[in-house]
């Protein structure tokens, strides 16, 4: 089994704060990249608030990690996709999450995850 890389998508269709959803993902996504998996990111229903620019997380006494989502690049996770249906039903565009990504369709999005070898949902 030495060698194999496997396609793992990890969706994230959660609010950032208020559960650990998110931030377990991202501790799961850095460490899946660390045994040179190749790994995507999917960002669903509220889970595209976790990429949006300027949150403040002080009201709510909790730690901001959005910061962390930049510093994926430097790990060589680059593939972040993003739904479009998801973006529009809560008023954002591209223009306001803080990394670049590919906005899918939600067709475009199924075949995708079709195309993984391990889908994960957080």
């Amino acid at each position: 089994m030495e060698g194999v890389v496997k396609k793992f998508m990890f969706v994230n269709r959660k609010a950032p704060y208020g559960t650990i959803y998110a931030l377990e993902s991202l501790e799961v996504v850095l460490i899946s990249a660390a045994f040179d998996q190749d790994v995507s990111l999917a960002f669903l229903d509220d889970g595209v608030f976790q990429l949006k620019k300027g949150q403040q997380t002080k009201g709510i006494e909790t730690k901001n990690f959005s910061p962390t989502y930049r510093a994926l690049d430097g790990c060589d996770i680059e593939k972040l996709y993003v739904e479009q249906e998801s973006l529009e039903a809560r008023g954002l565009t591209e223009d306001d999450l803080l990394v670049d990504v590919t906005v899918l369709s939600r067709a475009e999005m199924g075949e995708l995850m079709e195309q993984q070898d391990v889908v994960l949902s957080f």
